[in-house]
């Protein structure tokens, strides 16, 4: 597998990082088999719920329970995509159901999305063109706050000041 596209590191709370342990990321995804033995060991309840989903650094999918941490199932690396994934069986295939680059840990640009498509692709699991539910992440450059940006006003909703137009999560502080 190769590295595809820009790395997003942790930008969260780093109480949350805390939480990484050696064991302890996402399930890795490296095969249609991973996928399915995984699916299989799910409950009905469970597969009804959005996953947490991050693309590592190699390309590999890594799923873990919605509410488990990005950080966690990345085992606190960089990632090239994460956010959340929900699924359904359809005569026998896997498909997404619906997936977002959702992650206010690792804010991943909407330009992560080849990464996420082609680590589904290399698993066999049927997906959409592209994220079903985009967040646009920017950091405003007066107070720093994080910011989701709504109906394409790039106004930062803490002090008032515009918001810049490319993505710029991981601007050091200054």
């Amino acid at each position: 597998m190769e590295t595809r596209g820009r790395t997003y590191r942790y930008v969260g709370p780093a109480e949350l990082k805390d939480l990484v342990r050696a064991g302890g990321e996402g399930r890795s995804m490296r095969s249609a088999v991973d996928f399915g033995v995984w699916a299989s060991e799910l409950t009905p309840d469970e597969l009804a719920e959005p996953f947490t989903f991050v693309v590592d650094v190699g390309g590999m999918l890594r799923l873990a329970p919605r509410r488990s941490e990005h950080v966690v199932c990345a085992g606190g690396e960089e990632v090239l995509s994460a956010g959340e994934m929900s699924f359904y069986e359809e005569s026998g295939r896997w498909a997404v159901e619906e997936v977002s680059n959702q992650s206010t840990g690792y804010c991943p640009d909407v330009i992560s999305w080849p990464a996420v498509a082609e680590a589904l692709d290399r698993i066999g699991v049927q997906r959409p063109s592209g994220f079903t539910h985009e967040v646009t992440f920017r950091r405003c450059r007066s107070c720093r706050e994080l910011n989701i940006v709504r109906e394409e006003d790039f106004v930062c909703v803490f002090c008032g000041e515009d918001l810049p137009r490319e993505w710029n999560v991981a601007e050091p502080d200054r």
